[in-house]
């Protein structure tokens, strides 16, 4: 019923008392906001804290949603905003914002059961955390809303208060970093 309406109209619907719509929202996004968020503080226990929060933050703001943007630029934004709150509150530079890395034994195994194509996935694993942990934060940070996001340049301009060709830039660099850090896979 749900399968076929946007994220916008998911919303509107949910805030006009349909629950089911925000269930489906919240399918939706619920894989790739919590990667997002634990490829961003590299802190699995931080990252299932941090989803909460932002849900709520859905569920709260819900009654005075207006879809100016997607809602997907809508929710990385608060995403984005409750990373930046937490790092003030602890007197993190914000130049530092989203360093750190993901804890490999704190992630969920893979589904196979054949041990090589689990240690093969484990690898690949491994090595893209590490050049994505090698990034610049805001390059990072362009580069995951982006993919596990699903985000344009400009949502990402939007949910991140920066340029459109700054958020360009950053890609850039970042997929050219990548590239060159996994360079013997491709």
């Amino acid at each position: 019923m749900h399968d076929d309406l946007s994220d916008e109209r998911l919303m509107l619907a949910y805030r006009d008392g349909d629950t089911a719509a925000f269930e489906a929202l919240y399918a939706r996004y619920r894989s790739r906001l919590y990667r997002h968020l634990v490829h961003q503080c590299g802190d699995v226990r931080l990252s299932e804290e941090f989803y909460q929060d932002i849900w709520l933050k859905v569920i709260n703001a819900s009654a005075d949603y207006e879809p100016l943007a997607k809602f997907s630029t809508w929710l990385y934004r608060i995403a984005h905003h409750r990373l930046i709150d937490h790092y003030r509150q602890h007197a993190r530079n914000v130049v530092d914002l989203f360093d750190g890395g993901i804890d490999s034994d704190e992630l969920p195994a893979a589904d196979s059961a054949n041990p090589a194509r689990q240690f093969e996935r484990s690898d690949l694993a491994s090595r893209l955390t590490r050049a994505l942990e090698e990034l610049p934060a805001p390059q990072r940070e362009a580069f995951l809303l982006a993919e596990e996001g699903g985000l344009s340049l400009e949502e990402i301009a939007a949910a991140t208060a920066t340029g459109r060709e700054t958020v360009k830039s950053r890609l850039r660099y970042a997929v050219g970093k990548l590239r060159h850090s996994l360079q013997d896979l491709l």
